[in-house]
């Protein structure tokens, strides 16, 4: 290295390009930090408390070596500073407050220069290739990549790409897939990370991508956007679902997936360790692909609901276990793939629900509208399920219940009226009871059924309310599906699940927030009272 810094102005250029070439970076980090490590040697010698700069001239090869002093009246620092008399000497015309150049001569390097020069030149030229590699496969998230497996360390595996090393995680491998060194490997780029030590390269062979991805390289109609994969759930190194849609009338998206004798499908299976793979038509219909993805059930019902976001599948008897699967397998992956909490029940299992709402419902209207059995039960048959359904409904609504007319549909409302103000009667009258402060009765949103609730749960003040989050006032609960009630891992995560306090009045996250930030508007009224007293 000693001869490299000594060297005469063609093997520094030579050296420079050479740097280059071999790191695949640009030449003129190259030639800065050829810069840089003569500056740090000059410094040495002529003392640190110089100003020195050096400029290697790429064309010809030419090295300028300097130092950048100030003109002032009376010099103080000699390293940094010249005085008149002095200055005109290095440069004419120079005033006072002028920056002028002080050339300085050539320094020849000893053993410690030169390594400490070939320090610099190795960790600019180290920072330059990890930039270039950050730069490189940060643009190629998303894409298959093919490398060589380097190593394999408490369960990752460490994937030599070329240029670079990914990782794939243990939580990203195909379970029971094993792999050696020297094999070679095909996985997703999933992310890119930029750390002190250089890029973090994220691989991935369990992503429901990475299946998508090998489908596009094998069925040209994908490649081509002719068919799109909408959806895909996978549990790795068993079984996956996905859901695909044809632009073109002409082309059946699952028999192209599937290939001749299966040749498509086959090569991806074979790819993900056997993995099995269930090709299913997609549809813009919610219950028409719930249908499709549970399939090879037979689905005899459907009902979506909305406001809980949750989908009800009744399915005949015999077929309960295969629309379940293996351990919740099936209704698992078709859960994952529509991005819908599916419940399955049996044609008795929602019968008896049914039957259950029917009578519960009843009974209420019964007890709170004091009318008898069948009046009650005629409410309930015609879709009525609340009390302020039936007392803020359009009275011909009601009225047009065969048996009704408009005398018992006023009466009716008006009952139903009268019912909803003895329930907030009471719940004020408790809520009072419990200490919670009449401040929060005023905020938006909150009824007084809602703040008995917050009350019971210690929340009793504004300050109560404005230190909670909007997830611990309205998050709701998952309820276990039937598949899952005997699955231990389900089971931890609900356990982490916890549903927020008013999670049962069915809130929207915008109706939290207006809460939330309702509760904590007194806070910032103070901080500006305050600042308002200090500017005084």
């Amino acid at each position: 290295m000693a001869n490299t810094i000594a060297a005469n102005k063609a093997e520094l250029l030579a050296i420079a390009n050479a740097v280059a070439s071999e790191k695949m970076i640009d030449k003129a980090i190259v030639v800065e930090a050829l810069e840089e490590a003569i500056q740090r040697a000059a410094r040495a010698r002529y003392g640190a408390e110089n100003d020195i700069r050096a400029k290697l001239d790429t064309q010809t090869g030419d090295l300028r070596l300097w130092r950048v002093v100030e003109v002032v009246e009376e010099v103080e620092d000699y390293f940094k500073q010249v005085d008149l008399k002095q200055a005109e000497k290095l440069q004419k015309g120079a005033a006072v407050g002028d920056f002028i150049v002080d050339p300085l001569p050539p320094v020849d390097l000893g053993r410690i220069d030169a390594q400490s020069a070939k320090q610099v030149i190795f960790q600019k030229v180290r920072d330059a290739e990890r930039e270039r590699q950050y730069e490189e496969f940060k643009e190629r998230a998303g894409e298959i990549i093919t490398g060589v497996v380097k190593s394999v360390e408490f369960g990752h595996v460490v994937v030599d790409l070329g240029r670079a090393e990914g990782v794939i995680r243990r939580d990203q491998q195909i379970p029971r897939e094993v792999v050696r060194n020297g094999d070679r490997v095909r996985a997703l780029i999933m992310k890119v990370q930029r750390e002190n030590r250089g890029p973090q390269i994220l691989l991935s062979r369990a992503h429901p991508d990475f299946m998508k991805k090998l489908f596009a390289q094998e069925v040209p109609e994908i490649y081509d956007g002719v068919i799109e994969i909408k959806a895909a759930a996978r549990d790795p190194g068993s079984r996956a679902k996905i859901g695909v849609i044809s632009y073109d009338s002409s082309i059946d998206p699952v028999g192209a997936c599937v290939g001749m004798k299966g040749s498509r499908v086959q090569a991806v299976v074979q790819e993900m360790q056997g993995e099995k793979i269930d090709i299913i038509p997609w549809s813009e219909d919610t219950a028409t692909f719930i249908v499709n993805a549970l399939q090879p059930a037979t689905v005899s019902r459907v009902v979506i609901d909305e406001e809980e976001g949750r989908i009800e599948v009744v399915v005949p008897d015999d077929q309960l276990s295969l629309a379940i699967g293996r351990r919740g397998q099936n209704v698992r992956l078709a859960s994952q793939l529509t991005g819908r909490g599916i419940d399955i029940m049996t044609e008795a299992e929602s019968s008896e629900k049914r039957q259950k709402e029917f009578v519960e419902r009843s009974e209420m209207f019964q007890q709170e509208l004091d009318v008898d059995e069948t009046l009650a039960q005629l409410l309930v048959a015609e879709g009525f399920s609340e009390l302020e359904e039936v007392a803020y409904v359009d009275p011909s609504e009601i009225a047009a219940i065969e048996g009704f007319d408009e005398d018992l549909a006023t009466e009716l409302q008006s009952r139903a009226q009268e019912a909803l103000e003895r329930r907030e009667e009471a719940n004020r009258a408790e809520r009072r009871e419990l200490g919670v402060e009449d401040a929060l009765a005023e905020l938006p949103v909150l009824t007084e059924a809602m703040l008995v609730v917050l009350g019971k749960a210690g929340i009793k003040t504004l300050d109560d309310l404005a230190d909670l989050a909007t997830d611990e006032l309205i998050q709701k609960a998952r309820e276990p599906r039937r598949n899952e009630r005997n699955d231990r891992e389900a089971r931890r995560n609900r356990s982490e699940d916890k549903a927020g306090i008013l999670a049962s009045f069915g809130l929207s996250e915008e109706q939290g927030n207006e809460i939330i930030m309702a509760a904590r508007a007194h806070w910032f009224e103070e901080e500006d009272a305050v600042a308002a007293e200090n500017s005084q």
